[in-house]
């Protein structure tokens, strides 16, 4: 899993860092789905009640056999 952060220019969507592409980071859905580019200037480490909501709903789909 790589690291979560969130996306500001994207209404702050939470991803996960899969890797650099160009000048933009490509990050990914914590529930699985289509990755997207980030601008790096508007990524930031997601805050506490921000990482804990990513990873309960990851483990929601998981436990729903929604993603592996």
């Amino acid at each position: 899993m790589g690291a979560l952060l969130v996306d500001t220019g994207h209404r702050n969507r939470v991803g996960e860092f899969r890797g650099v592409s160009g000048p933009y980071w490509s990050l990914r859905p914590v529930c699985g789905g289509t990755e997207w580019e980030a601008e790096p200037a508007r990524v930031r480490a997601p805050e506490p009640v921000e990482r804990l909501r990513a990873e309960t709903a990851r483990c929601n789909a998981r436990s729903a056999g929604r993603i592996l």
